[in-house]
Parts: structure tokens; sequence; C-alpha cells
């Protein structure tokens, strides 16, 4: 019976190893990490990362042949299969400082498989690293062998949150990446041969190590790109009265671009795009390649443009002051069907706005208080840190409350922010709403969920990413200075 060890109960590593036991019955999976507040979460009724179908998969295997621990050395030392599925954050000081990849977990972990490891292993990167990776990996490992082989293999997660399960149990692709060598190509079958219990052959891709690397920074910067273009027209639209959703689905539509990635938005978030950015930036400048860094760098900077023009927008669009007013935020996580906060827009929206004294209500409906107040009196980059390495934050934020209730958020507020696509947002009774606000009640839609229509003919005055303008709006400078 192949026994698998996946080092990093996080995102990636729980929802993977969950489907790999459901999916594979006579592989035993066992998910380490040294948080036991984490583990003891798996193994709860309620899981520490929100997925839809998650629960169901855990429920289904876990005591079986699925199983979570903080013994993380015996578990690495029994396995045959040792994915390691570790923070690779953004450096925050030293060489490469904001935009290089920090491989310390990597690397004590790396020490930790070859000090604790009695028989052969195969060593699988499954977090986000950057080229070349491997090859350091490889030479810890080696120089500490003590007569062991360790054979490593790349196989990057290309996983969406909000649809982590349905991507895993039907992947466009399975990447496995190794040595063009008798032992790499073993192993690549060894690991391919997992995989081809549920998903076919054609869509299991093997390529040498440094391409599978690439290929995750490069599908990520690809993805981001999209979304910069299409924020980019957002705001050419606004100037020009055009409609960026009619341009979106007209461009949309030609097979040769096609409609995923096309929707105008506050700005993307998340805990891959801008890391893997700047970590492509970092390699492209190390290579001597500064043209290829500062046109993947531009991706960034329109991503920031779009979060500083709506925070703009709001300032200006009410009176150029929104001191001491009262602004409902709704949405924090950094898309719908996710409590991820990680680089979310909200956080620099929000931000934003208290620094221009504002007064916040917030709702999202998966995240906590306690996490919205670390997000927000955190520095950049420190959040992608482990938990208990975080420095400690604040139980509360001046000019910040948290709410469980959409309609208590937006209560005696002069302006609503939607700034999480949630469904529950579009089914609001917006009468109910503008009854309870301020008057002049604004909408600034940075995900393009209302009904722009009806909501003005509510009384509203409203401003959604890339559409023509309210005619109040045409009068206001789009930048405060």
């Amino acid at each position: 019976m192949v026994k698998v060890c996946c080092i990093g109960a996080g995102y990636v590593g729980g929802p993977t190893m969950a489907v790999i036991a459901l999916k594979c019955p006579k592989v035993v999976v066992t998910v380490v990490d040294i948080s036991s507040q984490r583990i003891n979460g798996w193994n709860s009724d309620h899981l520490p990362i929100y997925e839809p179908g998650l629960d169901d998969v855990v429920k289904q295997c876990r005591g079986k042949n699925l199983f979570f621990s903080t013994d993380v050395e015996k578990h690495v030392s029994e396995a045959d299969i040792v994915f390691v599925s570790v923070n690779t954050p953004t450096k925050t000081h030293g060489l490469g400082a904001g935009k290089a990849a920090d491989l310390t977990y990597w690397e004590s972990a790396a020490r930790m498989i070859a000090d604790v490891s009695k028989s052969d292993k195969i060593v699988v990167e499954k977090s986000t690293v950057p080229v070349k990776t491997a090859e350091a990996i490889e030479r810890i490992l080696t120089h500490n062998n003590k007569g062991i082989n360790f054979t490593i293999l790349s196989n990057p997660e290309f996983l969406a949150e909000g649809t982590a399960i349905e991507d895993l149990f039907k992947p466009d692709r399975v990447l496995i990446g190794g040595r063009e060598t008798p032992d790499g190509q073993k192993a690549i079958q060894t690991l391919k041969e997992v995989y081809a219990n549920w998903v076919p052959e054609e869509k299991i891709l093997c390529t040498n190590l440094w391409s599978a690397e690439l290929s995750k920074l490069a599908a990520n910067a690809f993805l981001a790109q999209r979304i910069s273009s299409v924020n980019a027209m957002s705001a050419l639209c606004e100037a020009t009265g055009a409609d960026v959703a009619q341009v979106s689905h007209s461009i949309g539509t030609d097979s040769r671009i096609g409609p995923k990635f096309l929707n105008a938005s506050v700005g993307f978030g998340g805990s891959c795009f801008q890391k893997d950015i700047l970590n492509l930036v970092y390699i492209c400048e190390c290579n001597g390649l500064p043209e290829v860094a500062n046109y993947w760098k531009q991706v960034v900077k329109v991503n920031d443009y779009q979060k500083t023009r709506f925070v703009n927008r709001v300032v200006s669009s009410m009176f150029n002051t929104i001191s001491n007013k009262k602004i409902a935020v709704l949405g924090f996580a950094f898309k719908k069907d996710t409590g991820d906060t990680r680089e979310t827009p909200a956080i620099d929206v929000c931000k934003g706005l208290l620094g221009d004294k504002a007064k916040l209500s917030i709702y999202d409906p998966q995240v906590t208080e306690d996490q919205i107040t670390k997000d927000l009196s955190m520095r950049k980059f420190d959040k992608d840190h482990p938990a208990h390495l975080q420095p400690p934050s604040p139980t509360s934020i001046k000019q910040v409350s948290v709410v469980w209730d959409a309609y208590e958020a937006v209560k005696d507020s002069h302006g609503l922010c939607i700034l999480t696509e949630w469904d529950e947002f579009k089914k609001l009774d917006y009468q109910k709403v503008y009854d309870s606000m301020q008057k002049p009640a604004f909408i600034f839609d940075g995900r393009n969920v209302v009904d722009v229509k009806k909501t003005r003919e509510i009384g509203f005055i409203v401003y959604s990413i890339g559409k023509p303008l309210d005619p109040w709006l045409k009068d206001m400078p789009a930048v405060v200075a």
C-alpha cells in the first residue's frame, strides 16, 4: 500500500490530499502541519478553510485512509511520496525584498525530510516556487542523504478557490515535471499512476522540472494579465461612455480570446497572482531580462491603479470628503465562495477609505471579525507567513465595525461599496437598503453585481466599474490629487 504524506495543511495541501484519498482508496494519505490549531480544525466538524464540497470529501475519508497529524517527522519518515505544500511568501527584507520568493520554509522542510528519512522517497513540490528551486532542494537532500535516494518532482496546483474540489475532480490538466533520468522518469510514472485513478491519461502532462515550475508562474501571470487588461479598458470605458460589459462580451466571442477572466472589477486578489508575478519579475531581472520584467510589473501596477481609482471615485463623488461618514463595505474575501482574504482588493480599498477618515461597517458571509482586523492592521506580505509567525494584531480598529448582516452594515450609511461578488448581494432588497441610508445614497459597485438601471430608479447615485457614468459623477473628477 502506497503511503503519501503532505507537509502543510493549508488551502492547497488539505483539499488536494482529501481528493487523492477519496479517489485512491488503496493509498494512505496523511497531512501534517506544525500548527496544532490547524490540524485540530481538520479533525473537527469545522474545517479551517471554506471550500464548497470539501466537507463531504473529508468526512467520507477521514479516519479510513485520510489522516491529519502534528507528528510531522513520523509520517514523513514512513511515506513513499512526500508532497511539500508550505508557504512561499514574498521576501520582506534582504536581497530581492518585495519580489523574490522566501524559501525559508521550503528549505527547512527539505532538511527535515533528509534528516528523518530511512527509505528512498519521491519528494514533490506542490507549493508555487521559483524556477530552479527543485535543483536547490535536490542539492540539500543529496548532500544529507545517508545513502538514501531522493527523487524530486514538480507537480504545481492549478486550483481556483471557490471551485477547488471541482477543479480536483475534473482538472484541465495535471502537470508532473521530473528529471530526464531513469530515476526521474520512474518517479514521474509512480505519481502518474496515483492521478490515473481518476484523471484521463491525456490530461496528465509530463515535462522536465524547469518547464513544470515555470508553467505555474506563467499560468498565473497570464490570468492576472487578462484581468488587468480588462480593468485598464474599464477606465477608458468610463472616460468615453462605453460599457465595459459590452466590450468584454464582444471581445470574448472571439474564439482566439474566449470569455473567461474578462470581468472588470476593483482588482484581482488571492494568494498567488501578485506573488507569482513579482516572483516572475525577479527571475527575469536576475536573468538579465529587464524589458520582460517591466512588462510583467505593469500588470501589478494596473491592479494597484484600479484600487486607487476606486477609492478616489468614492471620495470625489461624496463632496470630496468622507471624514466621519459611515461607509458600508459588502464583501471582504478576494472573491465569492471562499473565506480567503489574502491580497484581497478590499484591504487596500478599506485602508484608502480609512486614510480619508471614513467610518467603515463591513459585512462578509465567510470572513470573521478577527481576520478583517488582522488584515487591516498587518503590513504587506506579513500574511503570507504561517499564523504563529505573524505579528500580533489589535483586537479592534477604531473607525471599523464588523457586522453579520448586510442590512445592518448599510443602515445610516452615506455610501455602499460592493467589493466581493457574493450572490446574496445581487438579491438584496435595494429599496429597503435605500430607505435605511443617508441621502443622497451612493452605491460604488466594484464587482458589477447590481442592476444599475433599477437602483438608479430607486434613487441611488450609482458608480459601477467601467459603466457609463451617472450624471452626478460626470461633474466629479475621477482622480483626487
